[in-house]
Parts: structure tokens; C-alpha cells; sequence
């Protein structure tokens, strides 16, 4: 029950009477001779209408002086409610005192004497006046409940008490309540978040705030933070937070828990000056300080460039120096805000050292292939992953000098090995005269990507199955030369009638009927019409019969225009190719076959330049070329995978006949030429569902803990009124579920403690993976 319900219960209560022996009173008189419940009178007239004020004469407010009051009183006046229960009148700056001595009772008041014997007077069992202190101790009339009795107490108590009459008696009972409690009552119950607002817009927090609430954020921070804000000022407070020794750990853990919220406080602590680091500085002593990690991001730097030049095995053992002391401020909030690139790059560099240490060019092509579809792949995308955070050109040196002394030397070397074994016994992807026909089951729907390269179908694969997607993969070698004009159509339904023509140039085959060139691609559709394909333009998801071929997703466009920077955009561009797969399947394709034409190279810097002159070619790509009659040149020769008599050169090794070449294709390596083909079903069941289990939950006051197993790569931990509803969220900001399973959240209002909720997992947008019931605090 609200105290507010209870003052007016206690009030009325004054004028209970036994019938047999009492006659009813006339009136309730409430004097108060300190004013302490004036500024609340207002707020308690709209739950007691019958309540009237001694005051000058305003009858809308039902305030006016002492002979109004009478007249109210007799039935007469501007305001007749005879309807209401015993009038009350509320006396401020009167004593009952004052009343009681008739004689010298002030000529004002003289009209309300004689009514102290005609009604009632709501005082204390002692006959003195009710204080709000004397109402909340008092177990004779008041509430009984534990009030400190000092005089901030008491002025923190009347500041709070237009706050207080809304909390539920039930949460007071038991409750130390000094003036810390009632100052955080005033400013709204959250001291900690008060304090991060203010530190991030001084201003704007002061001036949205009445004067009462502004002097209990004062005491509320002197008290319990031993700091005052009017006093020492918004610097002295940036700077006792990146410090978060002390009472100020809370608050530090606060803003680390959703340092978004507060944009400006870093800006505010780089305004003060930091304490001179020792030779024992770590992130535990100048964490807090983002000039701190700034300056060992720079150090970082320095060291990352030393690298150029170093050998294999000397890269590995000081990138795990770097990482032994470097590797936890990805834990700070600087790496969660973007401020420690390198350090997030540090951690794939370090896998990247991992998986290049070991070679790939042993054993078979079959065994080659099998070690890159194991581990390999996972180099290339750890470059990828590293380049995806850089964010200004000095960090792109940085990084790309270790990724130039690791992963170009393995990327040269299975490259090579891998040409050697072709030359020795053929490619494996073959030609066209002895490739294998390919089934497609009705209800299936072929889904082109172009460039959609061994890693990041396997980004892609994750995807899909964390929506709970069903998905098998199949390796494919990719035609050759691997561009799109010759790969395209060999991943197609009708590769079966397409030919290519010996003299060709430009890589592009022909319809075998007709002799047209499928340039353009509009032969190619004629072909899958003319086969019975229905073509599923872009924003076209048909119906789900017989069997249609789609084209969706431009990653080799994206790469040859951005370079190194489509590291960055890769995600946003799976997300699209998977929304297209989910889009196809929910119209009733009982299948999704993603295939694609190449893979490609790419390296920050440029590929190394290898010379073949234009005058012994008829055309040069980045990585392969048409040799004009007659021409001759050391590089390899291969078979056109649409004509085996028609032949053309690849460059050696990972080289390039193009200069400062960061993404390319075209030519005989893993990364170009060894694809995964994905097909991709519904799950059983009317909706997909994740394949993930919430095995742990633990609450800590109002932090909530949760492990997690199963496909929860991309999924965010959430507490919710509402599950399906994002807005009904109940916490400082959703968190993303690590590496290792877990995940942690706070909720911001420490009143929800005990009620029933929903712990959430979704994705990063918005849907639903796993919904728990959870009680906020712990059962």
C-alpha cells in the first residue's frame, strides 16, 4: 500500500465516532505549524476532495481564508459539497496551540476557534502536530518505521517527501531511512546513473533538474562519493572515475556497462590529466584512462611495423609477446567502443600466426584440399577478421605488415605447390568435356553468388545454422581460368549445353545450338528457360515449383572496387545473401542450392608484379591472360575449361600482372579455386529453431550471468517484460554472447528486484532465438 494511501487513511480516521454516544464532527482540522506538508497538498487534494486550504482566496484550488472556510463549512458560498465526507481543513503555519488560546488567537483565525470543538483535530496521541518524521516513526497513529533523526535526515526527508508518497509502505519496513535514502528518492532512485549523467552532459543534467532534486544529487554524491559536484566540478569527477578507486568502482562498473550511453565522458576524461604511468602499469591501475590506451595502441603500432621485415618464427614469438601484453585491454571498454583496434586485430594476427605455421603444400591435391577444408581457410579468414577493425591508414601498416610477413609467404607457397601437382596430374576441376552431370531435385532453387569465396561461405553456413537451418556443404573446384565469365555458367543447370569456341579471348563460351555468346547473360537465362528453369529476377522469390536459378550477391564486385576494405562489408553482405535464402525457402523452395564461380586473393599492399608484356597478349586480367598466336612465354600454360585445345596463362604462385592489386582472381590457387556449394533446407518443424541450449543462469543483485552452448555466434542476451518486444527491454544494454558461451547484463531499475521477467537471446536484428522465465535477482 502507497504511504500516500495510508496519510489519508490516518487523516480521515479522525473523524470516526460511535454513533451511541458521539455525534458525527463537523470538520477535520490539520494544523501545521511548520509547513512541513504544504508542498504536498496539491498532490494529496486530487485523492481527498473534501480536503480545503487556510490561505488567501483561490476557490479553484479550494484555498481560502478563514470565514470561507466557514461558509464551505454551512453549506454557503461559491462551492456547495454537501455531498462530500467531513470537510477537512488543512491550517498551514497554525498551531493547534494557536487555537486552543482563543483569547489571543489572531484575528485571521478567530472564524475556525470554536470549530476545534464542533470537529476534530488530527495531532499526535501527545496533542502535538503531525511532522512527517513523527508520522514515519510513530507506531501510535504513524507508520512505526526505523527514520534516522539528525538534521540532514530530516531535510533530505522533506526535499523527498513529494516521491515518498508514492512508495509501497512494504518496501520501507526494515530499511536503514537517512538522508542517503531519501536524497536518492528525490533524484529518482539511481544515484550511480544520476552521477554518469552528469559527468556526460553537465549542463543539460542540472538544468533538467528542479532545485530540490539538484541539492539532493549534492549530498547524495558527498555522502556516498565523497565528492562535491558544485564545489570540485565535472572534470575533478571524470577524473575520480577513470581512477574508480573506492565508492567510485560501482560507478565505473556502471559505465561499463553501457559506456554508449554516455558518448561524451571519454572526451570529459581526456580534459584531465592522467597520473604518470609507472614501469608497473597495467589495464587494472590505467584502465580508465582512454589517454592510456591510446598510448598503448601507439606502442602496439611501433611494434606491429617492426615486424616488416622480420622472419616467420621471429613474427610468431613477439606477436605472443605482444599478445601476453596486450591481449587484455580487449576487455576494456576502449576495445568495445572502437578504441583499441589493434589490440582486436592482435587476437586474429595471433590465429593467423597459428594456422600458417603450418604448411599446406604436402601429400596430394586431395590431401591439400582437405587440409585447407579443415584449417586453412581459417588464415584466410583471420586476415580478413584483422583488416575488418582498422580503421585510419596507420593501423593498415601495422597490420599489414604482419599479415605481408605471415600469410603471404604461406598463400606463395601452397599456391605454388598446387600448380606444381596440376601440372603433374591434371586439374581436378576438369573440363567440360569430362565433367560430371549434376542433379537438382524438384523444388530446388539455385542461388548464384558471385565471388563467394571458401571462408566466407563457411561465415555464411554459421549463419544459417544459427537460424536453424538445415545445411550440408560440398567442395567444387571452380573452372578455369576462375572469373566469372568462364565460372558462371559452369555452376549452371545447362553447363551441359554450352560450348567454348578456340580463338576466344575473353573467356566467354557460347550456347552450343546457336553459337551465341552467353556475354550479357541473357543467352544464359534463354538456356534455362528453353531446359524448363523458371529465372528469379531480384526481388523475385517465386513459388516454390519445379526448379528455378537466381542470381543474388555481388561480393567480387565489392572486392574489386574496395580492396582490403570489402573486409569491412563482408558481413553486411552475407547478412543480405542469408536474408535471400530465408526469403526463397519461406515461399515453399524445399531447397536452396548457393553455388558460385570463384574464390580470390586478397592481400593489403598488393600482390607481388610478375612481367608479361601486352604485345605476346591479346588480353591480360589481374591473374591470367590470352596469348596471342604464335606468342611464347616461361609462364604455365593451362586448358580452358570450355575448350581443353584453347589455352591460357596463369601467373605463378600468388603473382600478379597487374600492379598494386589487393583483390584479384583468375588464377591457380585454393583461395580462387576451391569453392563450397551449400544447400540449404528448413529445419523440421513450421519455424526454424536455433540449435542452442541457455545451460546456466545466475544472478548477482541485479546482474544476470548466463552460459550458453550450441550456435550462439552472433547472438545478443537481453532481459525483457515482454520477450518478442525489444522496446519492453529492462536493462542497461544487451550484450553480445562470447567466444566461450557466456554473457552478462545489469537491470537498471533496482525496484523490479523479485519480479517475474524473460531472458532472451536474439540476433542483431531483433530475432528471437531462446526465451527463459526468470525471476530479476534470483529465486
Amino acid at each position: 500500500m502507497k504511504l500516500m494511501t495510508l496519510l489519508i487513511k490516518a487523516v480521515r480516521n479522525v473523524a470516526v465516532y460511535n454513533p451511541e454516544i458521539q455525534v458525527a464532527p463537523d470538520c477535520i482540522l490539520w494544523p501545521d505549524r511548520d509547513r512541513q506538508w504544504e508542498a504536498i497538498i496539491p498532490i494529496i487534494q486530487a485523492e481527498l476532495p473534501e480536503l480545503w486550504v487556510l490561505g488567501d482566496y483561490a476557490p479553484d484550488k479550494q484555498t481560502g481564508p478563514a470565514i470561507w472556510l466557514r461558509c464551505i463549512l454551512a453549506d454557503k458560498g461559491e462551492h456547495q459539497e454537501s455531498k462530500l465526507p467531513t470537510p477537512i481543513f488543512y491550517l498551514p503555519g497554525v498551531s493547534r496551540q494557536d487555537l486552543r488560546a482563543i483569547e489571543n488567537c489572531p484575528e485571521h483565525l478567530k472564524p475556525l476557534a470554536e470549530l476545534q470543538y464542533r470537529g476534530v483535530i488530527w495531532t499526535q496521541i501527545n496533542a502535538k502536530d503531525w511532522t512527517i518524521l513523527a508520522f514515519l516513526m510513530s507506531d501510535q497513529g504513524g507508520l512505526g518505521l526505523s527514520v534516522a533523526q539528525d538534521m540532514a535526515t530530516k531535510s533530505a526527508m522533506q526535499l523527498a517527501l513529494h516521491r515518498l508518497l508514492y512508495v509501497d509502505i512494504e518496501h520501507l519496513k526494515g530499511k536503514p531511512l537517512n538522508k542517503d535514502y531519501f536524497n536518492t528518492l528525490v533524484i529518482g532512485g539511481d544515484p550511480i546513473k544520476d552521477v554518469l549523467q552528469w559527468l556526460d552532459h553537465e549542463t543539460g543534467f542540472k538544468n533538467a533538474r528542479h532545485e530540490n532534486e539538484w541539492v539532493a544529487f549534492v549530498e547524495i554524491c558527498k555522502s556516498q562519493l565523497a565528492f562535491d559536484p558544485e564545489k570540485e566540478g565535472v572534470l575533478a569527477g571524470a577524473a575520480k572515475l577513470a581512477n574508480h578507486s573506492g565508492p567510485w568502482q560501482g560507478v565505473w562498473e556502471r559505465f561499463c556497462e553501457s559506456p554508449k550511453r554516455y558518448p561524451n565522458i571519454p572526451t570529459q576524461i581526456r580534459k584531465c590529466q592522467m597520473p604518470a604511468p609507472d614501469i608497473f602499469a597495467n589495464e587494472t591501475t590505467f584502465g580508465g584512462w582512454p589517454q592510456w590506451n591510446e598510448d598503448e595502441e601507439n606502442t602496439l603500432r611501433t611494434n606491429l611495423l617492426l615486424l616488416n621485415n622480420a622472419t616467420s618464427q621471429s613474427v610468431r614469438t613477439q606477436l605472443q609477446q605482444l599478445e601476453d601484453y596486450h591481449g587484455q585491454r580487449r576487455q576494456l571498454i576502449w576495445a568495445e567502443l572502437g578504441e583499441a583496434p589493434l589490440a582486436m586485430a592482435l587476437e586474429k594476427l595471433l590465429l593467423l600466426a597459428s594456422i600458417t605455421q603450418k604448411s599446406l603444400a604436402v601429400g596430394t591435391i586431395h590431401e591439400l584440399a582437405t587440409a585447407y577444408q579443415t584449417l586453412g581457410w581459417k588464415a584466410d579468414d583471420a586476415v580478413l577478421r584483422a583488416l575488418a577493425v582498422v580503421e585510419n591508414p596507420a593501423d593498415l601498416d601495422a597490420i599489414s605488415a604482419v599479415i605481408r610477413a605471415l600469410y603471404l609467404p604461406w598463400l606463395e607457397e601452397s599456391a605454388c605447390y598446387l600448380q606444381k601437382q596440376v601440372s603433374a596430374v591434371n586439374y581436378p576441376g576438369g573440363n567440360i568435356e569430362n565433367s560430371k552431370p549434376i542433379s537438382y531435385p524438384d523444388g530446388q532453387c539455385v542461388l548464384f553468388v558471385d565471388g563467394l569465396r571458401f571462408d566466407a561461405a563457411k561465415r555464411l553456413n554459421e549463419r544459417l545454422v544459427n537460424r536453424g537451418f538445415n545445411v550440408e556443404e560440398e567442395s567444387f573446384w571452380a573452372a578455369l581460368p576462375s572469373v566469372t565469365s568462364t565460372g558462371k555458367a559452369a555452376v549452371s543447370p545447362v553447363r551441359d549445353k554450352i560450348r567454348g569456341e578456340e580463338g576466344n579471348n575473353d573467356f566467354e563460351p557460347y550456347a552450343a545450338a546457336t553459337s551465341q555468346s552467353l556475354k550479357g547473360g541473357y543467352h544464359l537465362k534463354k538456356l534455362l528457360v528453353d531446359a524448363g528453369w523458371k529465372v528469379l529476377e531480384r526481388a523475385d522469390n517465386g513459388d516454390g515449383i519445379g526448379n528455378a536459378w537466381c542470381e543474388f550477391g555481388d561480393i567480387d564486385h565489392e572486392g574489386h572496387d574496395r580492396g582490403w576494405k570489402l573486409a569491412k562489408h563482408l558481413d553486411s553482405l552475407l547478412k543480405e545473401i542469408n536474408d535471400r535464402i530465408q526469403a526463397l525457402l519461406a515461399v515453399g523452395w524445399k531447397s536452396v542450392r548457393v553455388v558460385t564461380d570463384h574464390g580470390w586473393l586478397l592481400v593489403p599492399g598488393g600482390l607481388p608484379k610478375i612481367e608479361l608484356l601486352s604485345t605476346l597478349t591479346d588480353n591480360k586480367w589481374g591473374r591470367c591472360a590470352c596469348l596471342k598466336p604464335g606468342a611464347s612465354t616461361e609462364q604455365s600454360l593451362y586448358a580452358w575449361f570450355w575448350n581443353p585445345y584453347q589455352h591460357f596463362v596463369l601467373a605463378h604462385g600468388v603473382n600478379c600482372f597487374k600492379n598494386g592489386e589487393e583483390y584479384t582472381h583468375g588464377g591457380l590457387s585454393l583461395q580462387e579455386c576451391l569453392t563450397l556449394q551449400l544447400t540449404v533446407s528448413q529445419s523440421s518443424g513450421d519455424k526454424p529453431t536455433t540449435q542452442l541450449e541457455v545451460t546456466d543462469v545466475v544472478w548477482r543483485g541485479l546482474r544476470c550471468s548466463v552460459a550458453v552452448e550450441g550456435y550462439f555466434a552472433g547472438l545478443f542476451l537481453d532481459i525483457r517484460q515482454l520477450p518478442a518486444d525489444s522496446s519492453s527491454s529492462l536493462v542497461l544494454g544487451i550484450k553480445p554472447v562470447k567466444d566461450n558461451g557466456t554473457a552478462s547484463v545489469v537491470v537498471e531499475n533496482d525496484e523490479l528486484d523479485g519480479q517475474k521477467a524473460f531472458l532472451v537471446l536474439v540476433d542483431g536484428e531483433g530475432t528471437l532465438y531462446a526465451q527463459l522465465d526468470t525471476v530479476i535477482g534470483g529465486n
